[in-house]
């Protein structure tokens, strides 16, 4: 398996402002082989540093207009802008620069997770931003096993059991159909079978010729 390293940023003090931070720990506890991982309240010109030693990098943050549960998108590295803090940057910028001073060039994603409570002080998550962290956290977690990274756009992302559940129940729609349909059959009356079988032959198109006339021809005189 590819070198990993998961990165997650964000302050744990305001909120589901800390989803980037719960998400590493959640990876840390995994214990994968081969998976650095790494937190903080945000990104700084160092991290393009520790991009340089690993195949894969995951940046995860929380974001306040993804559709629910998260995405999960490749990055591009980014020149520097001129004037940018050194003490707090984009993922993008960081990946520049990792290229521009270590000739690095890991691929890197960004897995940013649905939150919701941002305004206040605390170390707690919002309900909702919790279920997305599970769903985030068994996402990333089985990425990692694989080494599947495919991208999981904005408002497209689901996690495996949700896959099943939702195929669980189109099987259970596709059953309840079948099942009405055989009732409706059986309960139909010979006459009545007879009946749907004349008008459904009296609607076929006539696929030969328009103009010809399907009437038995009659005897010449």
């Amino acid at each position: 398996m590819a070198s990993a390293l998961v990165i997650g940023f964000g302050n744990p003090g305001r909120l589901d402002d800390g989803l980037g931070p719960a998400l590493a720990a959640a990876v840390g506890r995994a214990g994968l082989e081969g998976v650095t991982v790494d937190s903080d309240y945000q990104l700084t010109v160092e991290d393009a540093c520790a991009l340089a030693g690993h195949e894969v990098v995951i940046f995860a943050d929380a974001d306040v207009g993804t559709p629910a549960p998260f995405y999960f998108e490749r990055v591009a590295g980014e020149p520097a802008p001129l004037g940018f803090s050194s003490h707090s940057v984009s993922p993008r910028t960081v990946v520049g620069l990792a290229e521009a001073l270590f000739d690095a060039r890991p691929d890197c994603y960004l897995l940013g997770i649905r939150g919701y409570d941002f305004d206040e002080f605390g170390e707690r998550l919002s309900d909702g931003a919790r279920a997305n962290l599970a769903a985030a956290a068994e996402f990333l977690i089985h990425r990692l096993r694989t080494g599947d990274f495919s991208e999981a756009p904005r408002g497209k992302a689901e996690c495996r059991g949700q896959r099943a559940e939702g195929g669980s129940r189109r099987a259970e729609c596709r059953g309840r159909r079948a099942q009405q349909q055989g009732r409706s059959r059986k309960n139909r009356s010979p006459i009545e079978d007879r009946r749907r079988l004349s008008l459904q032959v009296a609607e076929v198109p006539d696929r030969g010729n328009a103009n010809s006339d399907l009437r038995p021809p009659t005897s010449e005189l």
